[in-house]
């Protein structure tokens, strides 16, 4: 069966999560639902990354075997044409072998957190960053997260949910920077994170931009290796999956402005 890589966009507000749930709709089911509207065959989706209810994405990855050959480009028109109603987007689709696999392929995972830093609320940007209603000190926040990368046990960093066995992880890279505007960013990549990960750096880097804890605090919560160390976990609202890497693809530029 012809197997399809997918990129997908997609605003996670209206959702539980990217997947298939008893209690409400996906994004895995939105996809599936349209693949069978217009192949007219039942398929499962498998995706890159399993974001959580009300988490967005720019470049989230999955794959598809179809019982037809249909060209790439039919594949994401028709797709974008039963999905108009819904706030998901096919980016690209592509034909690829048999062993690429957009989960366990995967080498590399980007994300971004984006947080609104002013006085006054959001009005077009609501529901997808995080409203912090005062000034942030970026560069500690930042000199914080150096503190976080490479290999550890992150178990402070996990939901208690997080059914991980192994709470070691490889932090490549995680950086704080002005975006545009009011926006600072938040920007992680790994092979893998925890359940919760990202948002338990937003929250605990928060307390350091509000000047309540330092860069030594962070580094005593990381070694306690106990949760309840941890700071407020970040609502989902400022999280994306901005990029996934596989094999030696070259990095692409991620974007620092989002329309």
């Amino acid at each position: 069966m012809p197997r399809y890589k997918l990129t997908i966009e997609y605003d996670g507000t209206p959702y539980r999560g990217w997947q298939r749930q008893k209690n409400g709709l996906s994004v895995q089911e939105v996809i599936e639902t349209a693949i069978e509207g217009f192949a007219g065959e039942a398929a499962t989706i498998f995706g890159a990354g399993r974001t959580d209810a009300g988490v967005h994405a720019t470049g989230q990855v999955a794959h598809v075997d179809l019982a037809r050959d249909w060209e790439a480009d039919t594949v994401r028109d028709a797709l974008n044409a039963h999905m108009r109603d819904e706030p998901v987007s096919i980016v690209a689709a592509e034909r690829v072998g048999d062993d690429f696999d957009a989960r366990f392929s995967a080498r590399k995972r980007w994300y971004r957190y984006r947080i609104f830093s002013r006085r006054a609320p959001p009005a077009i940007e609501r529901g997808r960053v995080w409203w912090v209603s005062r000034d942030l000190d970026v560069a500690a926040m930042h000199d914080a997260a150096k503190a976080l990368v490479g290999t550890h046990d992150f178990n402070t960093f996990r939901s208690s949910h997080c059914q991980a066995k192994n709470p070691i992880r490889t932090l490549e890279e995680l950086s704080v920077a002005r975006g545009p505007g009011d926006e600072i960013h938040i920007t992680a990549m790994a092979q893998s994170f925890l359940h919760n990960q990202i948002r338990s750096f937003a929250g605990t880097l928060k307390l350091v931009g509000e000047g309540r804890w330092t860069t030594a605090d962070v580094v005593a919560a990381l070694e306690s290796r106990d949760r309840t160390r941890c700071g407020p976990v970040a609502p989902p609202d400022g999280l994306y999956l901005t990029q996934v890497e596989y094999g030696n693809a070259p990095k692409r530029t991620l974007p620092v402005y989002f329309p």
